[in-house]
């Protein structure tokens, strides 16, 4: 067994997929930029979200590798970011799940869990600051894993990229 399959205990009503995704031969030629240098060694201790992220007060280092490094141009002009990581510890087979919180599993396209076929997390983190030369983005927080690989990076566009009014049913969020 893997360690992404350990690090998830199994709860009643989940269901996984007849395939695990990470077994089946790539087909999006999908690279990594850089990794993520974060305070968190432990799933345990990595904050949920990054809200919790932002309250925990430490910093993370987006750290790009050379071949990337010219795309960084310009960038020091957004106030945030947004990373898509690849959540390198999660099971890719799990696709009913049944969150803690929830009183009755979920499908994997309902909920934030890294758990999924293809584990892509999505950050919005405030830029500090931008070392083109030395490939260093560092952000005010971040929710994942020291060591977690980035896909891509984004600048962060309020006008468009906010939604005020978005919801969810049965969701209670201050």
């Amino acid at each position: 067994m893997n360690e992404a399959k350990t690090m998830f205990e199994a709860r009643s009503g989940e269901r996984l997929l007849e395939t695990d995704p990470a077994d089946m031969p790539g087909d999006g030629h999908v690279v990594f930029i850089g990794r993520i240098a974060s305070p968190w060694t432990s799933r345990e201790t990595c904050p949920k979200n990054m809200r919790a992220a932002r309250e925990a007060g430490r910093g993370a280092t987006l750290l790009v590798d050379p071949p990337y490094r010219d795309g960084l141009a310009g960038l020091e002009r957004a106030s945030h970011v947004i990373i898509l990581s690849w959540l390198h510890h999660a099971p890719r087979n799990l696709i009913v799940q049944k969150p803690r919180h929830a009183a009755e599993p979920k499908g994997v396209f309902s909920l934030r869990s890294p758990a999924r076929p293809n584990p892509v997390g999505l950050h919005v983190a405030k830029l500090v600051g931008v070392d083109i030369g030395n490939g260093c983005i560092e952000l005010d927080a971040i929710d994942v894993l020291d060591g977690t690989p980035v896909i891509d990076l984004k600048p962060y566009f309020a006008s468009i990229d906010a939604f005020a009014d978005a919801t969810i049913a049965g969701r209670d969020e201050p």
